[in-house]
């Protein structure tokens, strides 16, 4: 009997895992940074969102630690208040941090509903 509810309570754990809804995004989350950044030196903070002329802009500090340049790559995510991404999308970008020095990157949207930002940073 207590084999039969213990095999019962995992294939109910497993099927909600399986049933949950995929398309979500946790925008809570507004710095993601892969692992080979952080092993390559970088470091930085959330994205801070202010207005500027009109227009919502994140901006974030990048800092090298290396004696090297490294070379990263972005995009920053807009989302509404509902958490679905604005429109249009935007394209990654690229930047060059020297060694010991540091570089602002920031975005601009003309989407007044944007609320949210996230700053996605890979090598």
């Amino acid at each position: 009997m207590m084999r039969a509810i213990v095999t019962g309570l995992t294939l109910l754990a497993l099927l909600s895992g399986c049933s949950s809804d995929r398309t979500t995004i946790n925008t809570s989350q507004s710095l993601v940074m892969e692992s080979s950044v952080l092993s390559a030196g970088i470091t930085t903070d959330e994205p801070v969102m202010s207005e500027h002329d009109g227009q919502q802009r994140a901006s974030s500090v990048l800092f090298n630690q290396q004696e090297k340049a490294v070379t990263v790559h972005y995009r920053f995510y807009w989302y509404d208040d509902k958490g679905l991404e604005i429109l249009p999308f935007e394209r990654p970008r690229t930047v060059s941090v020297r060694p010991h020095d540091k570089v602002e990157i920031s975005s601009q949207t003309g989407n007044l509903t944007a609320s949210k930002v996230r700053l996605y940073l890979y090598l």
